[in-house]
């Protein structure tokens, strides 16, 4: 019988969001609930399978891995594109890979309106220190966010949504990327500014571009330096958009507050140090994922992987869609 592994299901949500019966009656499925520690682990429990049902963004397939899997027949990953898959390895084995539709960007740009709200009115600090016996007791004002300036990096789907709920909310909107227009940013309600300007002025930085090897590092110990003292820096994105030490320095030395979604390595290790950072709001990547996204992702999975065993797939991809961010 064919096997099927569904995998990142760190949440425990995959077997509520969909039904699976009908791939249950011409398969076995099995799913994995934590992370592998490596890739030897995770080459050791997916060998023998002949479909995998992949999260994006978090169980990583390098091609060291996907050689190692050679029953793998169909690839169904969740989402578009999957910085942390090696689409070309796949590929290059001859392996189906199917893909989902994305969330259309309203949970990221959400949760980074959320880890604003949260960081600016201290609400983390305000609910611990209430379940700690105490009231507003070591519980610094925060300040409201009409009249002031949200600068947002990368104004595409994502940046586009949370610079209208910062217009909506009564902020000005700055806008900067590489490629950015002012006629674009007009568009989008916002007003382009350079990079210098916004880091200089606004009371709120929020990060919503895509990791390549031109953004990689982009918010370093020199952007940090320029914010303004107590600013808000947002990272749903990518971890690898900030230099972490500096952020790191930053937030202890309580320069600036950092909301931050996204990590180097997920799940966060436990002696990772942002844990016990100051001046800092934290989420375990929640951005993409909400309840309408996830049950899109599986149900839409659940038909790629029953159109593969019919022997006509459906949502497949030809080329690396990595590729596209270069």
């Amino acid at each position: 019988m064919t096997r099927i592994a569904i995998l990142d299901d760190w949440q425990r949500f995959a077997r509520i969001a969909a039904d699976w019966a009908p791939l249950e009656s011409r398969a076995s499925l099995q799913f994995f609930h934590s992370p592998f520690r490596d890739e030897d682990e995770a080459a050791a429990a997916l060998a023998e399978f002949d479909i995998i049902v992949a999260m994006r963004e978090r169980t990583p397939f390098p091609a060291t891995l996907v050689s190692r899997l050679p029953r793998l027949q169909l690839f169904a990953f969740t989402g578009a594109r999957g910085g942390k898959i090696d689409f070309a390895a796949l590929l290059a084995r001859g392996i189906t890979i199917a893909c989902t539709d994305g969330s259309g960007g309203e949970p990221t740009a959400e949760l980074a309106l959320g880890l604003m709200l949260s960081a600016v009115r201290r609400i983390p600090a305000g609910d611990a220190a209430l379940r700690g016996g105490r009231f507003q007791e070591g519980v610094s004002p925060g300040f409201t966010l009409k009249g002031k300036t949200l600068g947002v990096i990368g104004l595409g789907r994502i940046g586009s949504l949370v610079a209208g709920y910062g217009a909506a909310l009564g902020m000005q909107v700055l806008a900067w990327s590489r490629n950015l227009t002012p006629e674009r940013a007009q568009a989008a309600g916002a007003r382009f500014a350079s990079r210098d300007e916004l880091l200089r002025t606004s009371d709120i930085v929020t990060l919503h571009v895509v990791l390549s090897d031109e953004t990689r590092r982009l918010i370093g110990r020199a952007e940090i330096a320029a914010m303004k003292q107590g600013a808000v820096l947002v990272n749903t994105s990518r971890s690898g958009l900030i230099d972490q030490a500096a952020l790191l320095e930053a937030t202890n030395a309580q320069r600036i507050i950092a909301a931050i979604d996204v990590y180097d390595t997920e799940p966060l290790d436990p002696a990772d140090p942002i844990r016990s950072a100051r001046n800092t709001v934290l989420t375990p990547h929640l951005g993409y994922g909400s309840v309408e996204t996830l049950q899109t992702y599986y149900r839409q999975s659940i038909e790629n992987v029953l159109a593969f065993l019919d022997g006509a797939p459906i949502r497949v991809i030809s080329a690396d869609p990595n590729a596209r961010r270069h």
